[in-house]
This record gives structure tokens, sequence and C-alpha cells, in this order.
């Protein structure tokens, strides 16, 4: 910045310039872009490719492909069909000038017929190919026949040869040319467009037959090179496929030719083999496969000569630019620069929606904001303008029209205020009524005492009625802030996991795949997810084993081992009952587990009960253990009570915080009906990673933690769901540890012992005489004793659900793998 506030901005420039000049790069990337519109968008690459094929023959004598080429070029870019036809034209005069003139007549009158006919065409592209192979046949016809004055069957032969040959050569230069012409090209290219793109590129290559540099064969290096090309881009597959139908095309064009696929198809072969070795090992597959057929001989030619071709060829390969190489690799499948171009698409992918969604996130996240938002007022501020606004009605009402106005309001106002301020606050305070002091003082001050009274408390009814109205919108709009801001979270969290890539792990793929088959395991597949720590997801494919658990015993205690933490089975199933394979899903172990027991009765013993439980495993590594009890019996009862918990399931899955969750539960409640129909909600969630619980009561009986010789009480105070549309909720947490019994139930089980006065000291004592830990005994045995308690008369609907907390122990220990690293 100094030196542009001294007016040095000339050096500057002058200096920028010159490091721009010498940068290498800058420079061969203008060099290939002016190249690109030399003879991509001018269309110089037609010119050339038309030259080469106007003089390409088969069998030395038929001409097929120059119809074929003018007519996809018309067709596909009509601006650039003069230049491809100047071009043919051009090479069909290298050969002969009747050949040039044939050329030009066939090409006028399949111009000629196709324009004339595209009026009653539904579909150009696929009309095409039969107008080119007539139009190509009824041409030769007229051209044999005018240089000999008849026609033969073996004329009607070639004829019809070179009439099928143009048909399909259309439909191959219809593929090829769009991926020659066109600078933007879609990122894959399908097997039969690489193979009509060789086939045209080795047809445009016979126009090469005959030239020779120092008494080496143009077609020859070329269609080597052509080879080492597709053998280093996309390995042994295409390499050989390219030296097939190569040598084919040259072979059909002069016989002489015909060892030359062997040769080619070879040194794919080889050179494709070898591509590990980079252009070298390529260069290295071609020299031998050229001593090896050249051995055998190889026609009029002699094996230097050949190989002095080879070299040639392998020379021009290594001087290809290696931008080349890779640019083409792209648009090959199979090849590593497609696959990362893949790769990087579904990247871009995935960035544009984890920006859609953090931007969805954002829009709830202000709204939440929005309707959180009131207006910025204290308290006495706001006292003093509700006030105003209460006195102003009043007032039009009653003094608008009195005689003594000028003299309340103008000469004593601040005594009127004053007196109206208060009658207004004892007639609030007091149900209307007015002391006898102030009401024998206000009589002197006003002589419309009276009016102003029933006024006062008409306005006190609408403001009453109004005061209401705003706390229910304010608590509406905090609860509609808190649950879009819930929203905002997930969605959030969301776009953060979609911002998580799966990481490649070939590597510790093929070291599980080395350690378990040198443990004698057989093992298909291994796909890695994720080796985070306390998140590891691995899936295996493996034959079956006939059912002997070989998952359980064997693979996992050896994954524990490798990765240095516990890995359990979460999942097995069959893969393919034909290919008899086994598909396995291995993830961290949590470090603790919850087993549950539950017991329930409806009353009278009748089939449906208003109580409704719940056991759920979110993903999150948490349990919930949840018990609604719906106001009353029977089946509408069980209706709200099912209805929570099912809407209690749905919103934590999803992974709100349960805060928000039963917040947005009781408004839908309170909402959903004008009946006094309402249901307790007794939800404990449990952290499966360190036994950490969260207790939240609402309208609910309190649950016990035995711990040994112990019992812990757990309460808190909330109303039932559905009463009121806003509360608090209290959240109580304590921390379980392993061997802990949890004892949740409803009311019907805690206020159910008959002759009882203390709920609470009952429950306790008959927990501490328990003498099993197993939740299913427990929950019967509770259930049992409150049953035996009223002569087992069942008198409410009742539930009882039991958790014991455990460590989470594999069965099988670890099973040590030496070789193999472990993870720090």
């Amino acid at each position: 910045m100094e030196k542009v506030e001294r007016g040095l901005i000339e050096p500057i420039r002058d200096v920028n310039l010159h490091s721009s000049k010498w940068d290498p790069w800058r420079g061969l990337n203008k060099i290939q872009s002016m190249l690109e519109t030399f003879f991509i968008k001018k269309g110089i690459v037609l010119l050339m490719i038309g030259f080469l094929l106007g003089r390409a023959l088969i069998l030395a004598k038929l001409t097929p492909f120059s119809l074929p080429f003018f007519a996809s070029v018309y067709l596909i870019k009509k601006d650039r069909a003069p230049l491809a036809l100047i071009g043919l034209i051009a090479g069909a005069a290298t050969i002969s000038l009747a050949n040039a003139a044939s050329t030009f007549v066939i090409s006028f009158l399949f111009l000629l017929v196709f324009r004339i006919s595209q009026k009653w065409l539904d579909n150009e592209m696929k009309a095409l190919p039969y107008f080119a192979g007539i139009i190509l046949g009824i041409g030769k016809l007229a051209e044999a026949f005018i240089f000999t004055r008849q026609l033969t069957l073996y004329d009607a032969m070639m004829t019809g040869v070179q009439a099928c040959l143009a048909f399909i050569l259309t439909l191959i230069f219809l593929q090829s040319i769009p991926m020659m012409t066109i600078n933007k090209r879609r990122q894959l290219l399908k097997t039969e467009e690489i193979v009509c793109l060789i086939i045209m590129l080795a047809s445009v290559l016979t126009g090469t037959i005959g030239w020779k540099i120092y008494g080496l064969s143009m077609d020859h290096i070329m269609s080597r090179y052509l080879v080492l090309v597709f053998s280093f881009i996309a390995g042994a597959t295409v390499g050989s496929t390219v030296g097939v139908v190569t040598g084919l095309i040259f072979s059909l064009a002069s016989v002489s030719s015909f060892y030359h696929m062997s040769l080619l198809a070879f040194s794919g072969v080889l050179g494709g083999l070898l591509k590990e070795g980079k252009k070298f090992g390529v260069a290295f597959g071609l020299l031998i496969a050229t001593l090896l057929i050249g051995m055998y001989g190889e026609g009029d030619g002699s094996l230097k000569v050949t190989v002095m071709e080879t070299a040639a060829a392998i020379f021009l390969f290594l001087l290809t630019p290696q931008s080349i190489t890779s640019r083409l690799a792209k648009y090959i499948p199979g090849t590593s620069e497609h696959t990362a171009e893949q790769q990087k698409y579904m990247r871009k992918m995935r960035d544009v929606t984890a920006q859609r969604v953090s931007q969805f996130s954002n829009v709830f996240n202000a709204l939440s904001k929005s309707f959180s938002q009131t207006e910025v007022l204290s308290d006495e501020e706001e006292s003093n303008r509700e006030m105003d606004y209460f006195m102003s009605n009043v007032t039009e009402k009653t003094c608008q029209t009195c005689f003594k106005k000028e003299q309340c309001w103008a000469k004593n106002f601040s005594t009127t205020y004053a007196y109206l301020e208060e009658i207004i606050h004892e007639m609030d305070q007091n149900n209307g009524n007015v002391p006898l002091r102030l009401s024998r003082e206000w009589d002197k001050q006003c002589t419309r005492s009276k009016k102003v009274y029933d006024t006062i408390g008409q306005e006190l009814t609408y403001f009453q009625a109004n005061q209401k109205l705003k706390k229910q919108v304010q608590e509406s709009r905090k609860l509609v802030a808190e649950q879009l801001q819930g929203v905002s979270e997930v969605m959030e969290n969301f776009a953060n996991e979609i911002q998580r890539e799966r990481e490649n792990h070939y590597k510790q793929e093929e070291q599980i795949i080395e350690a378990l088959q040198g443990f004698g395991i057989h093992i298909e597949q291994v796909d890695i997810y994720s080796l985070e720590p306390g998140n590891v997801d691995i899936e295996m494919s493996l034959p079956f084993g006939g059912g002997h658990g070989e998952c359980e015993k064997i693979i996992a205690p050896m994954l524990s081992d490798i990765l240095g933490e516990t890995i359990v089975v979460k999942r097995e199933e069959n893969d393919d009952y034909s290919s008899g394979n086994i598909h396995a899903v291995f993830r961290s172990s949590k470090a603790f587990m919850v087993e549950t027991g539950i017991a329930h009765a409806a009353k009278d013993g009748g089939l449906i009960s208003g109580d409704s439980f719940s056991t759920i495993e979110l993903g999150a590594g948490k349990f919930a253990i949840a018990i609604s009890d719906g106001m009353g019996n029977g089946e509408r009862a069980h209706y709200e009570s099912n209805e929570t918990l099912l809407l209690l399931q749905k919103i934590l899955q999803s992974g709100i915080d349960e805060k928000v969750a039963i917040k947005s539960i009781n408004s839908i409640l309170s909402l959903r009906t004008t009946d006094e129909i309402f249901s307790t909600l007794d939800l404990a969630m449990i952290d499966l990673k360190n036994a950490s619980a969260n207790f939240l009561k609402i309208g609910s009986t309190p649950s016990f933690i035995k711990r040994g010789k112990k019992v812990i009480k757990i309460q808190a105070s909330n109303l039932p769901m559905g009463i009121l549309q806003e509360f608090e909720v209290d959240v109580v947490s304590e921390q379980l540890k392993a061997g802990d019994l949890l004892i949740m139930m409803s009311d019907g089980v805690f206020e159910g012992p008959k002759h009882v006065e203390n709920y609470d000291l009952w429950m306790k004592r008959k927990i501490l005489e328990l003498e099993t830990e197993d939740p299913q005994e427990v929950a019967d045995l509770i259930m049992e004793d409150v049953i035996r308690s009223r002569s087992g008369i069942i008198d409410d609907d009742m539930t009882v659900t039991v958790a014991k907390i455990k460590h989470n122990t594999p069965k099988w220990a670890s099973i040590p793998v030496h070789p193999i690293k472990r993870r720090a």
C-alpha cells in the first residue's frame, strides 16, 4: 500500500508482467486454449479428419467413409459441414480425380434428398443411417454403370457391402463426432461409445496408409501409438480392444496388414499389464510384443523396420504430455482419474446438499429468534402505557361529555388522574369494589361517579380478557420459538454429518482381511465406514459357515484386538441364499447395557389398559424408558397415552432435545381437542456411554433406584400434559451405576396399596425386601404385592417397568493379532 501511495504503480505493473511472462504453467495453458480454439471451435479438426477419411480405402477399392462422415457432421454441426466436405474431396483427390468427383456428387445428392425429405421426418437421427446407406448404394451403382455400361453380380455385391458399411459407419460417426468437436463433454463414456471412438480413429488412420517417412510406415507408427495411449490410460482390457479393432480395420484396408492385428492386440495386452510401470512399462510391453511377433516374419517388411516403427511410436508416446492422457482418462470408466472425478462430483453434491440444509437451519433459527423477540419495555413503562390506554377508554365514555371536563382535566389533572388510577387499582384487586373512604372522596370530586364505576367495571372485564389472551399469545410464541430452534439444531447437526466424508480405509481393509485369512477365515469383502473411537462401523461379507457363530466368537474378538476397543456384532443376515454368503455389521460396543422387565394389568382385569409403556433405543447411544397414563380407563385413555408415546418416540428419534420434545407433545395435546383428556408422562433417558440418566416427570409418580441396601427416590412436580399450554419441564439428573435397579410405575401401582398412609415408605420397604435382581421378577413381585394388598381387586390400570444397569462385557475375550499394528 505504501508503494501505491508513493505513485509507484507503473513499476509494480511492469514487475508483474515480467513475472507472468516467465510462468511456464500459464504459458502452457494459454497455448492449450489457443489450440483448442483453433482446432475444435473453428472446425479445423473436421477438415483434417475429412481429408484422411476421403482417402481411406477398404480392400484397396471401396470408399464407404466419405458420405457417412459428411452426413453425420451435417446433422450434428451444420455450420462445419462445408469444411468437412472440402476435406473429403481433397482427400479423395489424392487417390484420383474421378474419386473426388464421385464424393462430391454423392454428397450433393444426399444433401438434396435429405433436405427435401426433412419435412416428413419425425426423427432425423434415426433416419440418417438409412439415407446414407441407400444414397451411397444408388450412387455407386450409377458410377459402376457409367464407367462400364453394364452391371454385374460382382458390382451389385460390392455396392451392397458399401451400403451396409455406410449404414454402420453413420451410426458410429454419430456417436464419435460429438466427442471430438464439443469442448465440454460428459464426465463418462459408455463402453459402446469408447468402441465407436476407437473404430473412428482407426478409420482415420487408414487414410495414412502409403505414407512413409525415411522408409517407416506412418500407419504402423500411429496405430501403435494409439494402442500405447489407451493401454497406459485404461489398462489391458481397453488396450487389447483398441489393438484388435485397429488391426481389424487396417487388415480390411489392406490384406497385407493382417499380421499387424496380432501385433497390436498382443502389445495392448502386454502394455496394459505393465501399466504399473508407468510410460516405460507400457512402452516395454510394445517392444516385447514387436520382437515376439516380428520373429515369425511379417510379409514384405523386415524385423529391423518393425522395431524402428515401434521405436518411433514409443518416442511419440513419451513426448505426449501427462495432462493430455489424464484429461482423456477422466472420461473412461475404471480409471483412477475417472474415479477421482466422480468423487469430486460427489463431494460437490455433498457440499451443496450440506449448504442447503445449513441454509434451512439458518432460516428456522431466524424464525425462532423472530418469534422469541418481544417489545423491549421495562415493567414500569409497560404498566404506565397500559394505564394510559385504559384511562383513555374510560374518560372517552364518561368525561368527554361532562360539563366539568375543563375543571377536572385542565386545572386539576394530577388529582383527577391519581383518583382514577387508585379506583382502577382497587376495583381490579377487590372484584369491582371500591373502599368507602375512596368512594366518598371521589363522589365529592366527580358528578358522574356511578357511571365512572360502571365504565371501569366493563373496561376491567375487557382488559383482563385481553391480558389473558396476550399471555397465551406470548406463551405460544415462546413455544413455537423453542420448537423452531430445536428443528434448526437438528438440521445443523445433519449438515455437519453430511460434511463428514467417508474416509478411504483401503490399507486397514487389507490388514483386516490379511489377519482374518491368516487365522483361517475366508472373507469375501470388507467395507470400513468409520474407525472413529466409540463409533466404529464395519461391514463384511463371508461364506456361510453352518451357523456356528463365527462372527461373534472369532471375528468380533479379533477386531476388538486390532482396533483397541470392544467390537460387537450389530446385525447378521443372509446376503444371498444362492451364493451362500452372510452379511455382518460390526459396531462399537457401549460401556453399559440395559436389561428391562415389565408388568402391567388393566382395571378389573380388562383387556385394554389406559397405561402405555415403551422402551426406545435411540441412535445416539441413549436408551429411553417411558410410561404414559391416560386420564381415566378404557379405550379413550389408552388412545391418549399410546398417542403420547408414539409422538415422543418419533420426535426423540429425529434428534430433538427431550425437553423440547415434551413441550411439543404438550402443545399438540392441549390444542388437539377441547375435551378435558390429559395424560401423564414418566421418561428416563439413560446414556449408555457413562450411565448418566435424566428423568422428566410430567404429572407422574416418583421413581426409585435400588442400589444395594439403599433406595433413592426420584421425584419432580409438573402438571399432566394437555392442561397448560406452557409449562417448565423439571429435569432431574442422576448418575447410575452398574447393578442399579431403576423402578418406574404408574399411579395405579404407587397409590394402589390399601389402608396405607405413606405410599413412599411402603414402596421403599417393599423394594428393600426384594431378594432378586432380575428385572422381570422384580416387576412381577411389586405388581403382586400391590394386588394382594387390595385382596386381589384391581381398582386402576397398573404398569411397572424395571431396568437393570449392567456393564456391557462381551461373551468372548479378544483374540490377539500380533502382526497388525493397533490403533493408537
